[in-house]
C-alpha cells in the first residue's frame, strides 16, 4: 500500500551524513508537507546502545509520531555501519491524531526502501515511549529470542527486498500499489471472485488483509441479502466486503468495510490506510464499478435499512477509484 509520500532530498542527505558520523546514535524523521523530512540527530553519549536510548526521551511526546533510525552497534567506529546494522523504529503513540497514525503506518516501508533496505537488520513498531527505554528494549529483545526464527520485522524487510528484485527483473504481479513503496499483493483468487461478482456470480465477496504479509486474501464468496450480511461477517477481524444488491433494479455493487474496535492497532491502521487502493484494485483488476461506499465498525451495523438508504432507487452514484486525503468515516445511514 502507499500513501503517496516519499523521502525528501533533505532526509536523504541527512541519512548519508548519519551513516558516516559514528558519534550519532540516531536520526529522527517526521512527515511534513506530504514528504518525510529529517529531524534532530541523537548523539551517542554512552558506550552501549541500551544506555543511549535515554537520549531519545526528550523527543518522544504522547501525541506525535516519529520515525527513528538507530545505530545498533555498542562501540563507535570511524567506518560506515555494516549492512543490516541499523534499526528503523516507527513510534506511533495511541494519542496521535488518526490521520497521522494512518500516514506513518502506510509510509514506513517506503522509508526503508528509499533509504536502502540493506542498511536495516530490524524494524520495530511501538506505541509507548517506555518501549524505547533501556528496560523496554530489553523486553523486546527477550520476546524476539523466544519468537519464531523469522520475525514480523524480518518479514517486512524480506518483502521489500523481494519487491525490489521483481522490479529489477521487470516482473509484473497482481498488486494493490506500485511505484515508490512496497506493493501489497493479492491472491489470484481475489481477482477471480471480484470479477465473478460483477458478472452475476455470488453476490457477497469477503476479503481480508493479512497483517503479516500485507497481502489481500480471499475469505469467502457467498449469496446474501441485505438483512443477512451482518451474520455472515466475522465480528473480530477487519473485512473488505463487495456486495451486489440484487434487490435493486440496477444491481449496484457496494464496497463495505468493517473494522471492529477489538482488532489490533496495527491491523486497524493497515486496514484504514488501504481502503482506497482496494477500491481502485477491484475496479481496475476485477472490472466492477462501485456504486456506494459504506464504512462501519462492527458487522451488526450493516442492516437492511442502512443498505436501502445508501442505495436508494437509482444506485447510480459511482464512487471514485481513489479519494484524496483521509475523510472521517461516515456513520451508517448518514448521507
Amino acid at each position: 500500500m502507499q500513501s503517496g509520500i516519499s523521502a525528501s532530498a533533505e532526509l536523504l542527505r541527512a541519512f548519508q551524513t548519519f551513516l558516516t558520523t559514528p558519534t550519532q546514535r540516531g536520526l529522527l524523521a517526521t512527515i511534513s508537507n506530504e514528504s518525510i523530512q529529517p529531524g534532530p540527530t541523537i548523539s551517542s553519549t554512552n558506550s552501549s546502545f541500551l544506555s543511549d536510548l535515554s537520549n531519545l526521551s526528550p523527543h518522544l511526546t504522547p501525541n506525535g509520531a516519529l520515525y527513528i533510525i538507530l545505530r545498533r552497534a555498542d562501540s563507535s567506529s570511524s567506518a560506515a555501519p555494516a549492512a543490516g546494522s541499523l534499526v528503523a523504529v516507527t513510534y506511533v503513540p495511541n494519542a496521535a491524531p488518526v490521520r497521522q497514525k494512518m500516514l506513518f503506518a502506510s509510509t514506513r516501508l517506503t522509508l526503508l526502501r528509499e533509504l536502502g533496505s540493506e542498511h536495516f537488520g530490524e524494524t520495530v513498531f511501538v506505541t509507548e515511549a517506555e518501549e524505547l527505554s533501556k528496560e523496554g528494549w530489553a523486553r523486546h529483545e527477550a520476546h524476539g529470542e523466544a519468537a519464531n526464527p523469522l520475525t514480523q520485522e524480518e518479514q517486512d524487510l524480506e518483502g521489500i527486498k523481494e519487491q525490489e528484485a521483481m522490479e529489477s527483473r521487470g516482473t509484473q504481479g497482481k498488486s494493490l500499489a506500485s511505484g515508490g513503496s512496497l506493493a501489497v499483493k493479492a491472491d489470484e483468487g481475489v481477482v477471480g471472485a471480484v470479477s465473478a461478482l460483477g458478472q452475476g456470480g455470488d453476490n457477497l465477496v469477503q476479503l481480508a488483509l493479512d497483517p503479516k504479509t500485507e497481502a489481500l486474501t480471499l475469505v469467502s464468496t457467498s449469496t446474501a441479502t441485505a438483512s443477512s450480511i451482518s451474520s455472515a461477517v466475522d465480528n473480530s477481524s477487519p473485512r473488505f466486503l463487495f456486495y451486489r444488491h440484487d434487490a435493486a433494479t440496477s444491481n449496484p455493487i457496494l464496497f463495505i468495510s468493517t473494522c471492529p474496535s477489538t482488532s489490533k492497532i496495527r491491523e486497524r491502521m493497515l486496514f484504514a490506510a488501504s481502503r482506497n487502493v482496494v477500491i481502485q484494485f477491484a475496479q481496475k483488476e476485477g472490472g466492477i464499478t462501485i456504486a456506494k461506499r459504506l464504512e462501519v465498525t462492527n458487522p451488526d451495523e450493516i442492516t437492511e435499512k442502512v443498505i436501502e438508504e445508501e442505495v436508494g432507487e437509482s444506485g447510480k452514484e459511482e464512487v471514485p477509484a481513489v479519494k484524496s486525503g483521509f475523510a472521517r468515516p461516515k456513520r451508517p445511514g448518514k448521507r
